[in-house]
């Protein structure tokens, strides 16, 4: 899937800024894509870009209305679906990430058939994946791991991906998520393939290229989480990674979703992840660790990244407060 940019931010009536943290992601990474968001009433988010109606979306460009918000159950409300015509019926193509697919909605697969508009569901693969082959194959490969799910994987590997590109290396960021198919404008969301093709979807996420290019690939799940774990070692085999970021929330106790189940210490992450690479990719390690600081202040934040950073003779960062330069750096000696 390629998404046509730039966008019209869908926002809804989400009842607070979490419910529109897909919308909010997109327009941190891709200012330039977001011309404009749609409130409906009673929306309590604000992307703080302009307000336009499907008219003025028109007017300003927009290619693609982006579904941004996120509610209960992944539906779609009678109360948009009016508005998605509308936006179909103007030329527009819409994507969404939420469990229940534009095309399963009669009325607004009706209008995309008559107008002629792609409608994307970016939880849903739209192509089928071969199995992995295995076969090694040129570039170089950088993926995000984790302690846990949601801790930062996403943001990481889009913060190195900026860095490395500052840098004037050759770097691509490779998306497999809903969100980071609508920063990307690509990608593969991997939690929604069959369980023998994971592998083989990160192998086509991920060709071979030139010697001196680096797919950043975001990770999905932790190899350390019940639930999740037959995702991230299904990216881990077929993205075949050179180098290895791990990341961490500071805060975080006890494995997200599993009451009782304790956050793994990184020390096990580390050498886990990479027994797991290695497997396919012998001299892969990981290169750094990035970690969630937002519970702490700053001096608590510089002293625990300095603490894990001399205990695991790594370098430690937080992506938002300090950038991932040291990372980076590392990843240039390899």
């Amino acid at each position: 899937m390629a998404l046509a940019t730039p966008y019209l931010m869908f926002v809804g009536d989400a009842p607070d800024q979490l419910a529109a943290k897909v919308a909010i992601g997109v327009v941190h990474w891709r200012p330039e894509w977001c011309r404009g968001q749609l409130r409906l009433a009673g929306c309590k988010a604000d992307l703080g870009i302009p307000d336009m109606t499907i008219a003025d979306a028109v007017k300003a460009g927009c290619k693609t209305m982006v579904i941004g918000v996120a509610n209960r159950g992944g539906v779609i409300p009678d109360n948009w679906v009016g508005v998605i015509v509308e936006a179909i019926e103007a030329g527009m193509d819409v994507a969404a990430g939420l469990h229940r697919r534009l095309r399963d909605v009669p009325a607004i697969a009706g209008a995309a058939a008559r107008h002629g508009r792609t409608l994307t569901d970016a939880r849903h693969p739209s192509r089928d994946f071969d199995v992995a082959s295995g076969q090694p194959r040129s570039g170089r490969r950088i993926l995000t791991v984790g302690t846990d799910v949601s801790v930062g994987k996403m943001f990481t590997s889009l913060a190195i991906d900026r860095e490395m590109k500052a840098r004037g290396m050759k770097a691509d960021f490779r998306a497999t998520g809903q969100t980071g198919i609508f920063i990307a404008g690509d990608g593969a969301s991997v939690d929604a393939v069959v369980a023998d093709f994971i592998a083989g979807a990160a192998e086509w996420l991920t060709p071979a290229n030139d010697p001196d290019h680096w797919d950043v690939v975001e990770g999905q799940g932790s190899l350390f989480h019940a639930s999740y774990s037959g995702v991230t070692l299904g990216l881990i085999h077929g993205s075949r990674p050179h180098a290895l970021v791990l990341c961490h929330d500071a805060a975080r106790r006890e494995m997200r979703g599993t009451p009782g189940v304790p956050v793994p210490a990184l020390e096990d992450c580390i050498a886990v992840n990479e027994r797991m690479a290695q497997m396919f990719e012998p001299g892969a390690k990981v290169v750094g660790v990035s970690v969630n600081t937002s519970s702490m202040d700053d001096a608590q934040a510089t002293a625990y990244l300095a603490e894990i950073s001399e205990r695991l003779g790594l370098p430690a960062v937080d992506a938002v407060r300090t950038g991932v330069g040291p990372i980076v750096d590392a990843i240039e000696k390899l």
